[in-house]
């Protein structure tokens, strides 16, 4: 793993702990806190960070309020929300 991934995951963690518990968070918000100009190229890496986090526990990916299956498949707009 490359300290950019490091990176994009602690963003998310940080966006999430600075949330209240029920909370989700955008990619997006993670891109633009990482790369407040250029945040569109961290999309997909972003979405990849997150897809690592919910494969450890850590974080659930939602669409339309419910959790995805498999997150690898989803397409469309997603949310970051912390494990129950």
């Amino acid at each position: 793993m490359s300290s950019s991934d490091r990176e994009l995951e602690s963003a998310i963690r940080n966006l999430l702990a600075s949330r209240a518990a029920d909370s989700s968070i955008c990619p997006s918000d993670v891109a633009r806190a990482i790369a407040p100009k250029d945040w569109r190229p961290l999309m997909e890496p972003v979405r990849a960070a997150a897809r690592r986090l919910m494969s450890a526990g850590e974080v659930r990916i939602t669409q339309g309020g419910k959790t995805v299956g498999d997150p690898s498949t989803v397409k469309g707009p997603i949310r970051i929300v912390r494990s129950d």
